[in-house]
């Protein structure tokens, strides 16, 4: 190990009580997105009293940057994220995230500042409302990504890998309209919206046998109606339409899909209907090989474990708005194990907050650390990395 690296290891061992303390905090106070107030206060302040020079609410309320500026050279950002989920706490680990980003940003900061010479601009983004509202995309298109080389960051979860699948995604919000009527006295004066929403369930459901094995709807009722003898006339469905594909416009076909489906339920029980999806749609992640090679050499270096079942990786994927940030600028989104628990369950909840979860969280903020310092050092890395990135551009274009 150079000795750089060797001031990232020492650092972010140094800082390992202050960064659990930081990752527990967020954890007893989980915020939904964009009302992550108090991670943005203990964030912030942390890194400013660590010599960054911070923006509070940056581009967003509840979004941040702190930078260090160690010269002529690539900017490099590590991205942070910290909202909750509603009723389940940090059952995504984001608490995680946040800890990993500010640990990256602690030793890449000492290894500029050991290096005695120019090396190049290091940037942390605090991204909130990554939990569905696309909060870095939003960030995307205020410009703060402008002038940045590469970003990264990593999540927690029941694997390490380098490259893991994310797919695209697109909320909908649907909204049938009928006519309430006493559902025993005079239910031939109703419009039963609630059966819209039931035949809109079922067409959905019976249009995955036609799915492409890549694909996955999934979707609840969220307003059923309010008592059994009054025949619904507003019902309400959430669903997710994703794709699990290098390219987003598989997402655009199985939207026309759904969309039938959703128009057929409402012709059929003379609903009217409303649907809309979501503004900030999820792109698949597009994770950059050179960065993530150098992130699997180093993590190798440093003792990690890297999941080997191909098979098991391509099978897996949810979707994050990092995905759209790897469509903009070279990315890695690493993800690291913390404990056999699925996400968005109470039991991750609980390994999200335990001592176990610390040594991968650490070792993975000093392997992208030491990704970091490999393109600071090595001028010849950032053109293979943007050669790389224009490469997978052109090879989605032509899917």
């Amino acid at each position: 190990m150079d000795n750089l690296k060797n001031i990232v290891d020492q650092t972010i061992d140094k800082a390992k009580e202050e960064l659990k303390t930081i990752s527990k905090s967020i954890f007893d106070h989980p915020e939904l997105g964009h009302e992550e107030h108090y991670a943005h206060d203990l964030l912030s302040e942390f890194l400013s009293s660590k010599g960054f020079v911070v923006d509070k609410h940056y581009k967003l309320h509840t979004a941040f940057r702190a930078v260090h500026d160690g010269g002529v050279g690539p900017n490099l950002a590590v991205l942070c994220e910290y909202d909750a989920l509603s009723g389940l706490g940090h059952a995504c680990g984001h608490n995680l995230i946040a800890e990993v980003g500010v640990a990256t940003a602690l030793g890449v900061k000492a290894a500029l500042e050991k290096a005695g010479k120019p090396l190049g601009k290091l940037t942390v983004l605090g991204t909130p409302a990554e939990e569905g509202q696309g909060g870095k995309i939003d960030l995307i298109h205020s410009g703060a990504f402008d002038g940045i080389d590469c970003a990264m960051m990593a999540h927690p979860s029941q694997f390490t890998w380098s490259r893991p699948v994310y797919v695209a995604m697109n909320e909908l919000s649907i909204k049938f309209l009928g006519k309430a009527s006493h559902a025993s006295s005079a239910p031939w004066d109703g419009v039963n919206a609630l059966d819209a929403a039931v035949q809109c369930y079922q067409n959905i459901s019976c249009l995955r046998q036609q799915m492409k094995p890549t694909w996955r709807i999934h979707g609840v009722i969220t307003n059923g109606g309010s008592k059994p003898n009054i025949i619904p006339d507003v019902t309400e469905l959430l669903y997710y339409v994703r794709a699990r594909a290098p390219t987003d416009p598989e997402v655009e076909q199985l939207k026309l899909k759904v969309v039938d489906c959703v128009d057929g339920a409402a012709l059929s029980t003379g609903c009217k209907v409303e649907y809309v999806f979501s503004k900030n749609g999820y792109s698949s992640l597009m994770s950059n090989n050179v960065l993530a090679s150098l992130f699997d050499e180093n993590g190798q270096a440093i003792g990690m474990k890297f999941e080997q079942d191909e098979i098991r990786r391509r099978k897996a994927g949810g979707s994050t708005d990092m995905g759209n940030v790897s469509h903009v600028v070279p990315s890695i989104h690493p993800n690291f194990f913390i404990g056999t628990a699925s996400g968005h369950t109470k039991e991750l909840a609980v390994t999200a907050c335990s001592e176990s979860a610390q040594e991968n969280t650490l070792s993975t903020a000093k392997a992208l650390s030491m990704t970091m310092v490999d393109i600071f050092e090595n001028p010849d890395l950032l053109p293979r990395i943007q050669d790389e990135f224009k490469l997978q551009l052109e090879q989605e274009k032509n899917v």
